[in-house]
């Protein structure tokens, strides 16, 4: 077995969680078999006090 790395990011405009399962799944969809995730950094965009938008940059490990 093969395993590699990506790093990508997943951005939700709910929640932090949402944005980490968006990037599981497109690496899923995109790269192979997704086998583990690493949480990186946490950010989010604001507008007017209030959270818009909620980023979270994961590296992803994968077999082809």
């Amino acid at each position: 077995m093969h395993v590699k790395v990506a790093e990508l990011v997943g951005e939700s405009p709910h929640s932090w969680r949402e944005a980490v399962q968006v990037a599981v799944s497109e690496a899923s969809r995109t790269l192979g078999r997704v086998t583990g995730v690493e949480l990186l950094n946490l950010t989010a965009n604001v507008e007017e006090g209030v959270i818009k938008e909620y980023k979270a940059n994961v590296k992803v490990a994968y077999v082809e």
